[in-house]
């Protein structure tokens, strides 16, 4: 989830596509959480019908470069560990 917030802000119906295994409950729980570590805020948008968006806090954004350097690391070990074709 903060990898997709990352890009930008999005709604639950926008995270629910990006992040198809995750079912409707998980997604909303780990929102959630997240908005009570202070790490997403969780924004009402007006109109009709109400509209909510997720967005990184400034906390959130600190974790960019962390996030960043997980991935990379992962993508190297697990291209180390891929059957190579000779």
């Amino acid at each position: 989830m903060l990898r997709e917030l990352m890009h930008g802000p999005c709604s639950f119906g926008e995270l629910r596509g990006r992040l198809p295994t995750l079912t409707a409950k998980v997604l909303t729980d780990r929102l959630g959480e997240l908005v009570a570590q202070g790490l997403v805020a969780k924004v009402r948008l007006s109109g009709f019908p109400v509209r909510t968006s997720y967005r990184l806090t400034d906390a959130g954004m600190e974790l960019r470069p962390l996030l960043i350097a997980l991935y990379s690391t992962g993508s190297r070990v697990l291209a180390a560990l891929a059957p190579r074709d000779e």
